[in-house]
């Protein structure tokens, strides 16, 4: 999967994850929203691959993970997020709240409207979502 692919599923996914909560299904908005992120922060990584460069392949291997912190580090995002969640609390909250999901979210039926929404929303705040913070980099 190259680095527009990533960017594509990680738009679809968040329009998903907008469908989801339309029709109140949480548990599924939470994993697919989450998803979303992390397919935004490979897409970061994918960028710091040049065309025709043979991939590092310890890079490739610890990019096969769904751990934002661990993605946010690999690609190369991880001063930035320090230095915005330092100089902006809207930004530390948002961040507060997604760095928490996990994939095996979408082993949990019970995720509360409420989580759902938080997630969504700290995703994509126009202004500080962490979404939107990740695709001013990708």
């Amino acid at each position: 999967m190259n680095r527009q692919e990533l960017q594509k599923l990680a738009n679809l996914r968040r329009a998903d994850a907008a469908a989801l909560l339309r029709e109140r299904r949480f548990a599924a908005a939470y994993y697919i929203m989450g998803y979303s992120v992390e397919c935004a922060l490979k897409a970061c990584i994918a960028k710091q691959i040049k065309r025709y460069d043979f991939p590092d392949k310890k890079l490739a291997e610890r990019s096969h993970t769904h751990k934002l912190e661990q993605l946010v580090k690999l690609a190369g995002l991880g001063a930035d997020l320090t230095s915005d969640i330092r100089l902006n609390r809207t930004i530390a909250e948002n961040w507060a709240v997604v760095k928490d999901w996990s994939e095996e979210a979408r082993y949990n039926f019970d995720v509360s409207k409420r989580l759902a929404l938080d997630l969504y929303s700290a995703c994509t705040a126009r202004k500080h979502g962490i979404l939107n913070w990740i695709k001013r980099r990708w």
